[in-house]
């Protein structure tokens, strides 16, 4: 079994879903008593969310290249960056180390492309919805067409990712806020929805919503077990 790295505590409330997933994924997958064999860095998120707000990418970049390089040293034969809007810096991080990074945008489009989906509405953080780095990889890349919410509920999607789910809070409001906005992508022309943001889904779960729903949190643990049991190097970040 490989060794998956993690770069986690963005915030630690998703990472502990990392954690169990893949643990769970291993054990249902290997049987018995195996679990992941997990290298874990974790984070002060209010430093990165600093320089988040800040506009610091360089910054952030910085400290994530140092952590990747880390992990490395450490033995990860792997790098999972725990966080959807940290992927900015996905291809810096990749190209500080040897190993092969995990890229969340391209795992999920590979879901997304082999049910048939085409325009996906992507609910994030407004970093993640509002800058090019997701949705120009996608189209690029895979050729889909992502679309985001409207302006206000940009904001409402962002505002309840910070000010709750980041903090352990699950509010019945904020899960209608985020129906009514799937709604109204639906309404849009989406034919799915990405659920990326990787505290989302703490909040709501593709069973609940109607139409097909990808939970990047999930399906990147997922393609971190499929490398670490050898099926390879799904989403690296440098990879054509």
């Amino acid at each position: 079994m490989k060794t998956i790295g993690l770069i986690g505590g963005m915030s630690w409330e998703s990472t502990a879903v990392y954690y169990r997933r893949l643990n769970e994924q291993v054990r249902k997958l290997c049987g018995g008593l195996h679990s992941a064999e997990i290298l874990m860095r974790s984070v002060d998120f209010e430093s990165i969310v600093a320089m988040q707000t800040s506009g610091d990418w360089d910054g952030a970049t910085r400290v994530l290249r140092k952590i990747a390089r880390d992990l490395e040293a450490a033995g990860a034969d792997c790098v999972l960056i725990c966080t959807n809007t940290m992927h900015k810096l996905a291809d810096a991080v990749q190209s500080a180390i040897d190993i092969p990074l995990l890229n969340i945008i391209d795992i999920c489009a590979h879901e997304l492309k082999a049910a048939g989906a085409r325009k996906p509405l992507l609910l994030a953080t407004r970093y993640t919805m509002e800058h090019d780095f997701y949705r120009e990889r996608m189209a690029r890349r895979h050729g889909l067409t992502p679309i985001v919410p409207e302006a206000e509920d940009r904001t409402a999607v962002h505002d309840i990712i910070f000010s709750e789910l980041c903090c352990g809070i699950i509010r019945e409001t904020s899960r209608q806020r985020y129906m009514e906005t799937i709604a109204r992508g639906r309404a849009a022309g989406a034919d799915s929805v990405i659920l990326g943001c990787t505290e989302i889904g703490l909040l709501i779960q593709p069973e609940n919503i109607d139409l097909p729903a990808y939970d990047s949190t999930l399906l990147h643990a997922d393609a971190a077990v499929d490398f670490a049991l050898g099926s390879g190097p799904l989403g690296r970040a440098d990879a054509a």
